[in-house]
């Protein structure tokens, strides 16, 4: 269950540096760096500032309704820096009863027949259809008539008991039939499993990507650019319940300590920035986010 406490107004600041081996020509990119209006999400406001700064800059909605950017320069540059700005309020969720939610199969056979279900149950590029392996793990956790919320939530505790956080063990390609064998990863990985878990029983899963507020140890400062960028997922739990987020890097969840950018299918679909270069050779890029309180300043 979330924490029992009030909504939350967050400032968040996310820097992305690029440094070019040689001269980029031009660049073109899309940017999921705003954040998404939803019921527990009110938005204030929120920039985004590109040096050198574009030559076009336009803000639209994807296929899943996310706020993105589109930006190109034409302005030779060796240096990138994209700055995202956000002013957020994120309130609690409603009551969650996982054992009271419908049997699994009731709601992946309603879920077939759902536009707003129906394509976040197919395969998509990062989370292909289930292998075998795959399958029978997620079996383990919805024996038949299994209230769906109650395995979502085992499931979320699992992956955050039998897997480890490990940033050198998966690239962004590394297949989820690596990161089950392995037991090692990221959130983006511990995600995708996730997703892929439950689509092989026909449960729809959307990738959520976001900031996490992260605390201190005891006694420290909180250091500048210590949060994280953030992945976690929504299952679909019926009618009555909806979307439900919950956050199996850390097992537990989603409560006002997370922020969304964007939801789709996968990574690809909300992928914080991509894009196309001319020139610029080999490439570094470092990424620093800080998720504030505004009551903390």
């Amino acid at each position: 269950m979330a924490a029992a406490r009030g909504p939350v107004r967050y400032k968040c600041t996310h820097v992305t540096r690029y440094n070019y081996g040689d001269t980029v020509i031009s660049a073109h990119m899309l940017a999921h760096l705003a954040p998404r209006a939803h019921p527990r999400q009110t938005n204030h406001n929120s920039t985004l500032t590109i040096i050198p700064w574009p030559g076009v800059m336009t803000g639209r909605q994807d296929w899943f309704g996310n706020p993105v950017t589109y930006a190109a320069l034409h302005t030779p540059h060796r240096e990138l820096k994209v700055t995202a700005e956000i002013d957020v309020t994120v309130s609690p969720p409603p009551p969650f009863t996982p054992a009271a939610t419908p049997a699994w199969e009731d709601v992946a056979a309603q879920a077939a027949n759902l536009a707003e279900t129906l394509e976040f149950v197919r395969p998509s590029a990062r989370v292909p259809l289930a292998d075998t392996a795959l399958t029978l793990f997620a079996a383990g956790f919805f024996p038949p008539g299994q209230p769906v919320g109650a395995g979502a939530m085992d499931l979320t505790r699992r992956i955050h008991d039998d897997f480890s956080f490990d940033p050198t063990a998966t690239t962004v390609s590394t297949p989820i039939s690596e990161i089950l064998t392995k037991r090692r990863g990221v959130c983006q990985d511990f995600a995708h499993l996730m997703i892929g878990a439950l689509r092989a029983l026909g449960l729809p899963a959307r990738y959520v990507s976001g900031y996490l507020r992260t605390l201190p140890p005891p006694g420290k400062e909180k250091l500048k650019g210590a949060d994280a960028s953030h992945a976690w997922v929504q299952v679909w739990c019926g009618e009555a319940d909806g979307w439900i987020d919950l956050d199996p890097t850390n097992g537990r969840q989603c409560d006002t300590d997370h922020v969304t950018l964007a939801w789709g299918r996968d990574y690809d679909d909300v992928c914080p920035l991509r894009g196309v270069i001319m020139g610029g050779g080999g490439h570094g890029v470092l990424v620093a986010v800080d998720v504030e309180p505004m009551d903390d300043r």
